[in-house]
């Protein structure tokens, strides 16, 4: 079975990464690969992405430094 998309090994829709914004300061991330996060500089904080799914939610967010 062969999927054709535009997925990368990421897992992420590259598309949706460009619309999503932090739910708290409606601000930018930035897309971390290494730890499959996005990351709010400005909330301060880093959202999982778990099985492609980028979960949005402060509460499952990890609180960066």
């Amino acid at each position: 079975m062969t999927t054709t998309n535009d997925r990368p090994e990421s897992g992420v829709d590259p598309k949706l990464l460009e619309i999503l914004v932090c739910p708290q300061t409606k601000g930018p991330l930035e897309f971390d690969a290494a730890k499959q996060e996005l990351i709010s500089r400005k909330a301060k904080l880093a959202y999982p992405i778990r099985d492609g799914i980028p979960i949005m939610l402060p509460e499952e967010a990890r609180k960066l430094d």
